[in-house]
Order: C-alpha cells, then sequence, then structure tokens
C-alpha cells in the first residue's frame, strides 16, 4: 500500500497536482472505504489496484479531487459536490471563523447568498442551531446539492437571483449576519485546469472586473441587515479595495474593514449595519 500510494505521488506531481501525496492518499482511502488515517492497514488486492489506477489516472487529467470522491471537506462539516457545482475553498474557511466568531442573538436570522453547494450556510447552522439559516442561489445544478446537503439541517434553501432588486424583500431590516462567496474573478482571468475546466462558469466570473455581483450585494446587504448588522462578503484578491469602496458607495455601513486569508492574501470584507 505504502508503495502503491507513492508512486501514485509521483504520478500525480509530475501532472501538476499541486498536494500530490495528500491526493494520493484521500484517494487510496476513497478506494479502499476507509479513512485516511486507516488506509496503510487496508488490503491493496486486485480489485482495489484497479480501482486505485483509475482515480489516480483521472486526478492526473486534473479531475478535481473532490469530483472524484464525491464530498469536499469544509471547516466542521463535508457537503456533497460533483460538476456543476462549485467546490468550496479553505480559502473561504477564513471568512467562516470570522463569522462563528461573531456575538449573535440567540435565535438569529443568518443568510447565505450566492450558496453553492451550500457549505457556508451548512457550516453555519452547525455553528448556531438555534438559527433561521438562509441559503440563496440561482443556479438549478447549484440548488440541487444545496438541498442535498441541507436535507438533515435546518437550512432553508431558496432559489433566487441576488442581482435583481426587490429580493428577499420579506427580510429587510431583519438579518443578524449576511455572508456571501459571490462571482468574483475578473473576467480572462488565468486559472488551474481544475477550476477552468470543471467549476462552473457562472459561480466564477464577476464581470470584466470581478465587482458585478459584489455592488449588488452590498446594496443588497444595506436592505437586509438590521441595524447593528454585520456581513462577510469575499472577493478576488486584486479587489480588496473596490470591496471596501462598494460597501462606502452603499451606504449606511460602519467598521468596513478588509480582511485576509489564512495564506495572508486580501479575501474578504466585513462591515457593520450602522446603527
Amino acid at each position: 500500500m505504502r508503495q502503491l500510494i507513492s508512486d501514485a505521488a509521483d504520478q500525480l506531481a509530475a501532472a501538476g497536482v499541486a498536494s500530490p501525496r495528500v491526493d494520493a492518499e484521500l484517494l487510496a482511502a476513497h478506494a479502499a472505504g476507509t479513512d485516511r488515517g486507516l488506509v496503510g492497514f487496508a488490503a491493496a488486492d486486485a480489485e482495489f489496484v484497479r480501482r486505485f489506477a483509475d482515480l489516480v489516472g483521472r486526478r492526473a487529467q486534473r479531475v478535481p479531487l473532490q469530483h472524484l470522491i464525491g464530498t469536499a471537506a469544509f471547516g466542521p462539516v463535508s457537503v456533497h459536490v460533483g460538476p456543476g457545482v462549485f467546490v468550496p475553498r479553505p480559502e473561504t474557511e477564513a471568512l467562516l471563523e470570522w463569522a462563528l466568531a461573531q456575538a449573535l442573538p440567540t435565535a438569529p436570522v443568518i443568510v447565505d447568498l450566492c450558496t453553492g453547494s451550500g457549505a457556508l450556510a451548512v457550516a453555519l447552522a452547525h455553528g448556531h442551531p438555534s438559527a433561521r439559516m438562509v441559503a440563496v442561489d440561482d443556479s438549478a445544478e447549484a440548488l440541487r446539492y444545496a438541498r442535498r446537503n441541507a436535507a438533515s439541517t435546518s437550512v432553508e434553501v431558496l432559489a433566487a437571483d441576488v442581482t435583481v432588486p426587490g429580493v428577499l424583500a420579506e427580510l429587510d431590516g431583519t438579518v443578524d449576519l449576511l455572508v456571501a462567496n459571490p462571482p468574483y474573478i475578473p473576467a480572462g482571468a488565468q486559472l488551474e485546469p481544475e477550476v477552468a475546466q470543471y467549476d462552473p462558469a457562472h459561480a466564477l466570473f464577476g464581470g470584466p472586473d470581478g465587482m458585478a455581483v459584489i455592488d449588488r450585494i452590498a446594496v443588497l446587504a444595506a436592505r437586509l441587515l438590521r441595524p447593528g448588522g454585520r456581513c462577510a462578503v469575499e472577493h478576488d484578491d486584486t479587489t480588496s479595495a473596490r470591496t471596501v469602496d462598494a460597501f462606502h458607495r452603499a451606504g449606511g455601513f460602519t467598521s468596513v474593514t478588509a480582511r485576509h486569508d489564512l495564506t495572508g492574501r486580501p479575501r474578504f470584507v466585513t462591515a457593520v449595519r450602522a446603527e
């Protein structure tokens, strides 16, 4: 087993995969039907070797690891993912950590815009079991995954376009916490094959400068949040200042703050609705 995993890691490294050893171990665990920490004890029989070789070959073609194993870990939860939905990234866990650290009422109203797989919403519902958690997206494929991931939780999954004027009007002035990981990549940006070929473009690109959806979300947040309510919006690492400006232009916000992800890159902006 150790030799098989080592050979697979070499194959993945040669294909340009960023974390070849970790991916090889996770694929081996998936093929063996066990956990990564126990894969060294699994039987490397002929059927395992066949399944493992197939998975490694597809990963070497840069099929996302999460598509091959069917799930993605995100904070304290794991969500189902696959073709047609954006795969949650570790970078967004910094936003999640910030959101979970906020002091909220006993039964808060939390909204996750552009929810995709529902990862943020499910993780926040896990941290705030008494919350009313509303997750919103306009992609039929993304909503299919979000509803599957939210099935055993209190998350309400809604089909809505966050750029449409008047959207979610029934929540005006009631939301305690709003989060969003919207499409924010500027058009024409160079992306890794796993992203460019497999993540849906609708979930990636935010217009020529990456701000088309973020600008609308800042205005929407000003309407949805109660006085003192808080929000966090993820952005491209080139548009931190523009995202700060979007909240200032929307008006009604204080403590507009640019924040960084776990690697130190500018990743999201937070703001507080003025009292």
